[in-house]
Formats: C-alpha cells, sequence, structure tokens
C-alpha cells in the first residue's frame, strides 16, 4: 500500500482514463457492482428520512430553548445535536420526525395519556 501525506495526496494529479470509463455500459457496471458484492436489484422496503434537528428547528423559527422545551430535553442536548458532539436517541428521533411533519410532541404525549 502506497503511504504519502495528505498535503502529497492533494498535489497528485488524478489519472482517469475517461475514454475507458464514456465506454463502460450499464451492463459492465452490473456486473462489477455483483462482483463487489452489491446487488443492484436491492431496493430497500422502506427509506428513513433523517432531519437534521437545527433544519427542524429553524423550519419552525423556534430558537433553541423553545425547541430543548418543546421536546422536553435540556438545551445543552439540542446545542450538542447541532454542533454533532451528540446524536439523538431513537426516541428523540421519533420526536423529531413528529415535529418535522408538523405534530406537536407535547401534544402527542398529552394524546397517548388519554
Amino acid at each position: 500500500m502506497a503511504k504519502y501525506s495528505l498535503t502529497e495526496a492533494r498535489q497528485r494529479t488524478l489519472r482517469v482514463d475517461e475514454a475507458r470509463l464514456d465506454a463502460t455500459t450499464e451492463d459492465e457496471i452490473r456486473a462489477h457492482q455483483i462482483e463487489d458484492g452489491y446487488d443492484p436489484d436491492f431496493e430497500p422496503a422502506s427509506v428513513r428520512v433523517v432531519h437534521a434537528p437545527q433544519e427542524i428547528r429553524l423550519r419552525l423559527a423556534m430558537t433553541q430553548d423553545e425547541f430543548a422545551a418543546e421536546l422536553s430535553v435540556p438545551l445543552a442536548t439540542v446545542k450538542e445535536w447541532e454542533t454533532g458532539r451528540s446524536s439523538p436517541t431513537t426516541t428523540a428521533r421519533n420526536e423529531l420526525d413528529r415535529l418535522a411533519s408538523g405534530l406537536s410532541p407535547a401534544a402527542t404525549r398529552r394524546r397517548g395519556q388519554a
């Protein structure tokens, strides 16, 4: 394996055979995928769109304090999510999903308790 520094790596010029790349057929790409262990026909049963907590908060025009109160989490937790120092738990992610879809987590909790 070649070893060189990041600076050296950035200074290297890429050598891409554009003609060969352009000549690659879909069948060849498929064969390479299978060879590499991928199933080109795989379709996930479901895909969950994950919105960043800060994206949700800004879309709702909330301060971090308001957002933390709405989610019933400490302000420090919201700050850690937004800086990438930590990630929301599954429970928090579910609450964030509800907020992103326009449902209030507090209202959802109240409905569940009634």
